[in-house]
């Protein structure tokens, strides 16, 4: 079976469903695949919180009114901008709810490959069903980008895995478990670990475990304000930039991008973890891991401190905190073609100021796209830009085809099934 339509996103996180708002708000032939906030139900922790604030926590609308803010006064559920986090669970609850009022014809398929094809591209699904687009939007967030360093990637996988591969962590009660990591995925990781039993050691190189500090930013002194605007993705002038101009941050040299992005927010904490995990967790900074093994079933690690001295921690898994490295050659759903054509620096994807790659009419969005429009790109806050400048760019391309839909377009295939 084989439906057709103009534009496919692939990806129904943050990102590709305020896409699929924005072009349905323009009455654009698109369709959208994939589970509606996979990544946030399935390979989360459940219990966790997010570390933006829920001003910045949003999915965005063309009117900007159905907010996280919105939803829950909708529904009952406690919400500030800023003094207090947001649950997990909240959030992908507000996200579904978006899904099903602003992109209710979303198809529950994964993509299983993209591919050229003479008039634009060819996508097979997990049903075997294939869709015809002219245009491709990518915006599969970052789980296929998580990073396991060596010495760990080494070790068989029953003894170590990656933060985003736990959802339930009833399991590890009474085990002993080390956490590699210093940012807010690690520290979340062992305070929930901890409170579920298990027997925790976080385990930094940087010298401190930080937290973002206590207090609200309506609590501060004006100067302060002035000096250190509030932004989503934290205070700051040079934050603050890179939230409100995604599109001059592109035009910067590449070489300034990419080490801007490198070196922005580093790990860190939100503020409200903090005495959940001092005190309560074994913490392990200014440690680095020099060596990993297996013997008689558990896992040995040596460990280097900052004087040069090495220690041996004998534990049971060990969970790698250690974020994500976008790589778009580790998307293999893309076909060899494309992926020969597709132009990319330290693995990301080379974008022009539409959004689209060295493929013509194969765009990116979402985390994937940071080192080419600022690390605004790794939040979901970098939606409230890429979602009204997608829409706006992906009709105004020549690849655009401005006639009626076909019969085989979005309204007939789920009239169809």
């Amino acid at each position: 079976m084989t439906n057709r339509c103009q534009i496919a996103i692939v990806g129904a996180g943050p990102y590709g469903l305020s896409l699929a708002a924005h072009l349905g708000a323009r009455g654009a032939d698109f369709q959208i695949f994939g589970e509606p906030m996979s990544f946030w139900q399935a390979n989360m922790p459940k219990g966790m919180h997010l570390k933006s604030d829920g001003f910045a926590s949003n999915l965005y609308d063309p009117a900007g009114a159905f907010t996280l803010g919105s939803f829950c006064a909708e529904t009952g559920i406690p919400y500030h901008d800023t003094r207090f986090p947001v649950s997990l669970d909240t959030f992908v609850r507000y996200g579904l709810a978006f899904q099903e009022r602003f992109a209710p014809q979303l198809r529950r398929q994964n993509v299983t490959k993209v591919s050229k094809s003479p008039d634009g591209f060819s996508l097979e699904l997990e049903n075997e069903e294939t869709i015809k687009a002219r245009q491709v939007v990518i915006g599969v967030g970052v789980r296929e980008f998580k990073h396991i360093p060596s010495p760990l990637n080494t070790l068989p996988s029953e003894f170590v895995s990656h933060s985003c591969q736990h959802s339930d962590l009833q399991n590890f009660a009474n085990r002993d478990v080390a956490v590699i990591g210093a940012g807010a995925s690690a520290t979340d990781l062992a305070a929930l670990l901890h409170e579920s039993g298990a027997n925790v050691n976080l385990i930094c190189r940087d010298q401190v475990i930080r937290f973002n500090s206590e207090g609200t930013v309506e609590a501060r002194s004006l100067w302060r304000k002035l000096r250190h605007p509030k932004s989503g993705i934290g205070p700051g002038l040079r934050t603050r930039f890179y939230c409100d101009a995604p599109w001059a941050f592109h035009h910067f040299p590449e070489r300034l991008r990419l080490l801007i992005v490198s070196r922005t927010l580093g790990p860190a904490s939100a503020a409200h973890i903090k005495e959940r995990v001092v005190g309560r967790v074994s913490l392990l900074p200014a440690h680095i891991l020099e060596r990993a093994d297996v013997r008689q079933g558990r896992v040995h690690l040596t460990l280097r401190d900052a004087n040069g001295s090495t220690r041996n921690l004998v534990i049971e898994h060990v969970i790698a905190a250690t974020g994500y490295r976008v790589d778009v050659k580790r998307l293999t759903f893309l076909s060899p073609e494309i992926q020969s054509r597709l132009a990319a620096v330290d693995g990301t994807p080379v974008l022009s100021s539409a959004m689209e790659s060295s493929v013509p009419g194969l765009y990116f969005i979402g985390p994937a796209t940071a080192n080419s429009f600022g690390p605004v790109m790794r939040f979901a806050f970098g939606a409230g830009f890429a979602a009204p400048h997608m829409a706006k760019m992906l009709v105004r391309s020549p690849l655009f085809a401005r006639q009626p839909r076909a019969s085989g377009s979005l309204a007939s295939s789920h009239a169809t099934g």
